[in-house]
C-alpha cells in the first residue's frame, strides 16, 4: 500500500469500487508514473532510507559513546529523512520503501483492484531488497568503512521479536487507517513520527521492514543486524503485517445504515 496520494488520481476511478469493498491504503488508484519509474523510485528511496539510518548511526558512534544521545541521533534523522522520502516519491510509487506494505497492498486489493498488482509486487520486491543493500553500502563508503562487512549485532532475542511484530502492525494499522479515513494527506508527517516513536517505545528499536532488516545485516556498525537473526525478524515483521490488517478490519469495520441496511460508504 502506499503512503500518499498518487497524482493524477481519477475520481471516477475511485467511485466505481463497491462501497463495502476493503479500501486499500495509499496506492486506491495506481500512479500513472511508468513501471519503471515506480521501480527506480522503491530503490532509491529505500537506498536513501537505509543510508540515513546506517550513516546517522555511523555518525553517532563517532560523536558520542552516550547510547541513549546515539539513539536520539538516529532516531531523529531516521524521522526527518524518512518524511522528506515520503513526501518526494510518494507521488510517483506510493513511498512503500517496504516489503510488507507492498504485499498488504495487494492482499487488500487483489479482489477490487486499485492497487499494486501482482506483477508490480514482482518488480517492488527485488527493487526495496536492491536498494536496502545499496543504502547500507553508500553509507559504509560515505564514513570510510569496509563496504561490505557482515554485522555481529545478535538480534534474536524474544523480547526484541515482539517488538517488531508490536513495531510493524501499528505501521501498518497507521497507513492502511490514514487511508480508510481519507487523510493519507497527513502521511509523510504520520508515518516518520511513528518510527521515530517506534525507535524508543518498542524493544527491537522498530525495524518494521523486511528490505531494511537485510540492508542492514551488511553493515557491521552502529545499526547492524547480524545475518543470523535476520531471517526471524523478517518472519515476525511478517506476522506483524497480519496483525495490522486484521486491526484495521475491526477498528475501521464499516456499519450499516439504519434505513436501507446497507453499508455506510
Amino acid at each position: 500500500m502506499s503512503v500518499t496520494e498518487p497524482v493524477g488520481t481519477a475520481p471516477a476511478a475511485v467511485t466505481a469500487i463497491p462501497a463495502d469493498a476493503p479500501r486499500p491504503a495509499p496506492g486506491a488508484n495506481p500512479p500513472a508514473s511508468p513501471l519503471v519509474a515506480r521501480a527506480a523510485a522503491e530503490l532509491v528511496g529505500t537506498a536513501a532510507l537505509v543510508a540515513v539510518v546506517v550513516g546517522s548511526g555511523i555518525q553517532a558512534t563517532k560523536l558520542t559513546q552516550d547510547v541513549a544521545l546515539q539513539l536520539l541521533a538516529n532516531s531523529t534523522a531516521t524521522v526527518f529523512g524518512l518524511g522528506v522520502l515520503i513526501a518526494l516519491l510518494g507521488p510517483v510509487s506510493g513511498a512503500h520503501f517496504n516489503p510488507v506494505v507492498s504485499l498488504a497492498e495487494w492482499w487488500t486489493t487483489r479482489r477490487t483492484g486499485g492497487g499494486v498488482t501482482a506483477r508490480e509486487l514482482a518488480v517492488y520486491l527485488p527493487a526495496q531488497i536492491a536498494g536496502a543493500i545499496a543504502g547500507a553500502i553508500l553509507a559504509d563508503a560515505m564514513f570510510g568503512e569496509p563496504l561490505v562487512k557482515w554485522a555481529t549485532h545478535d538480534r534474536s532475542a524474544g523480547n526484541l521479536l515482539l517488538g517488531e511484530v508490536v513495531a510493524t502492525a501499528g505501521l501498518i494499522l497507521l497507513i492502511f487507517g490514514l487511508a480508510r479515513t481519507d487523510r493519507l494527506r497527513f502521511a509523510p508527517v504520520a508515518v516518520a513520527s511513528y518510527i521515530g516513536a517506534a525507535y524508543w517505545f518498542t524493544s527491537s528499536t522498530s525495524f518494521a521492514n523486511p528490505a531494511v532488516t537485510i540492508g542492514r545485516a551488511f553493515t557491521d556498525t552502529f545499526a547492524g543486524i547480524a545475518p543470523a537473526s535476520v531471517p526471524a525478524f523478517v518472519g515476525v515483521q511478517l506476522v506483524g503485517a497480519v496483525v495490522g490488517l486484521a486491526l484495521v478490519a475491526v477498528i475501521f469495520m464499516r456499519g450499516k445504515t439504519a434505513t436501507t441496511g446497507a453499508p455506510e460508504a
